[in-house]
C-alpha cells in the first residue's frame, strides 16, 4: 500500500462543489477503495456511492432514482458499474472496463453460484447467489447498452480500457458507438497509480469543459520526449504528468511522416505518456503558427508561442524545464 500511496495526490480546485456518482463493480459496495481513492484525490467534491442491488433490474432503477435526486456533475463506473454507467443517459461519464457484456463474463469467469461481497455493505449481507435466472437479467439489461444514444450523448462519455485487463474486453463494442475510448496502462481493478494517471487526466478534462476554463497551451515536440534508443529522456514521463495538471498540453509531430512513421509516433504516445496524449496530438507542417503561450521544442521556433529550447544551456534537461514551470505556477 505505502508503494501504491506515492501516486495520490489532492486536487482542492478540481471538481469543486461538485457531485461525483460512483458505480462499483461486481460482488463490491460503495465502500470500495476505488471510493476512498476519489474522495481522497478531490476533497472538495461530494462522491455519491450506494450499495448497488444484486438484481439488475432493481440496480437500474436505484440508479436512475438516485440521478434524477442528485443529479450528478459526473458518473465514474467500473466492471459492471461501467455497463450502468453508459446506460444512465444526459450526463458526463467516465467507463472504466465496462462490462458491457456481463453475462458472458459471468459465464467465462463462473462468476455464478454463492459469490462472497469483497467489501463491506450496509445491510450487512456478505454473501449472495447467482443462479440462471439472475444471469439472464444481467443479459436483458445489458442489451440495453447504447439505447437512445444520440450525438450528444456520444460525446459525454469516455471508455477507459486497461491494457492488462484479463476479465473484460469490450473495447471494440464500445468504441464502434463512442469516439472517445482508448487504452491505459492498468489490469481490470484500478490502483493509485492507474487511477492518477489514467482517470483524473480526463476528469480535469470533463471539469475544465464544465467551466468553459481555458488553460495556457504548451505544445512538447516529440523530439524533446524520446532519447536515440527511442525511450523516454530522463524525467520527460515526470515533466508531463506535472504540466497536465495546470496546462493544456498537446504532443507536436511532423505531418510529413510516412504511414509507418505516423502509425510509430502514436504507439510510441500510447506507451509512454498513455492518456494526456488521447486526443492530444499534433501532425503539423509549420510549428511557427501553433496558437499557443509556449512551445517546447529541440530548435528555437519563434513563432506564436514562446519558445523553450530543450538541450539548451538553460533548459538542458526536462529537470531544468519542471523547475522553470514550478516557478511560473501554471501562468
Amino acid at each position: 500500500m505505502e508503494q501504491q500511496n506515492q501516486y495520490i495526490k489532492q486536487f482542492p480546485e478540481l471538481m469543486k462543489g461538485k457531485k461525483i456518482l460512483y458505480v462499483h463493480g461486481f460482488a463490491s459496495s460503495g465502500q470500495s477503495g476505488t471510493v476512498g481513492r476519489i474522495r481522497e484525490v478531490f476533497p472538495n467534491a461530494t462522491v455519491i456511492a450506494p450499495d448497488v442491488p444484486v438484481k439488475p433490474l432493481e440496480a437500474v432503477d436505484l440508479l436512475n432514482k438516485v440521478c434524477r435526486e442528485e443529479q450528478p456533475d459526473l458518473i465514474i463506473g467500473t466492471s459492471m458499474g461501467g455497463m450502468y454507467a453508459e446506460q444512465l443517459r444526459g450526463f458526463d461519464r467516465i467507463c472504466v472496463n465496462p462490462a458491457l457484456e456481463i453475462a458472458e463474463t459471468m459465464r467465462q469467469h463462473g462468476l455464478t453460484g454463492t459469490q462472497q461481497f469483497q467489501n463491506p455493505r450496509q445491510d450487512g449481507v456478505q454473501e449472495f447467489y447467482v443462479d440462471k435466472a439472475l444471469v439472464k437479467e444481467y443479459r436483458e439489461v445489458s442489451e440495453r447498452r447504447f439505447e437512445g444514444l444520440d450525438d450528444e450523448d456520444r460525446q459525454r462519455v469516455f471508455g477507459l480500457f486497461g491494457d492488462e485487463d484479463t476479465l473484460v474486453d469490450t473495447f471494440d463494442l464500445f468504441a464502434a458507438n463512442y469516439p472517445q475510448a482508448t487504452h491505459f496502462h492498468g489490469e481490470h481493478r484500478m490502483n493509485d497509480k492507474s487511477f492518477m494517471q489514467a482517470v483524473v487526466p480526463v476528469i480535469r478534462w470533463i471539469d475544465d469543459r464544465q467551466e468553459g476554463r481555458e488553460r495556457p497551451i504548451i505544445y512538447i515536440d516529440m523530439s524533446t520526449l524520446a532519447d536515440k534508443w527511442k525511450k523516454p529522456q530522463s524525467s520527460a514521463q515526470k515533466a508531463v504528468r506535472m504540466l497536465i495538471e495546470n496546462y493544456q498540453v498537446y504532443f507536436v509531430a511532423p505531418a510529413t511522416a510516412d504511414g509507418a512513421a505516423y502509425g510509430d509516433i502514436l504507439l510510441w504516445l500510447e506507451e509512454y505518456i498513455n492518456v494526456p496524449a488521447y486526443g492530444h496530438t499534433l501532425f503539423v507542417n509549420q510549428k511557427n503558427l501553433l496558437y499557443g503561450d509556449y512551445l517546447i521544442d529541440t530548435t528555437k521556433t519563434e513563432g506564436m508561442a514562446t519558445p523553450i529550447e530543450f538541450g539548451s544551456d538553460t533548459f538542458k534537461t526536462w529537470e531544468d524545464i519542471i523547475e522553470y514551470f514550478s516557478r511560473l505556477g501554471g501562468q
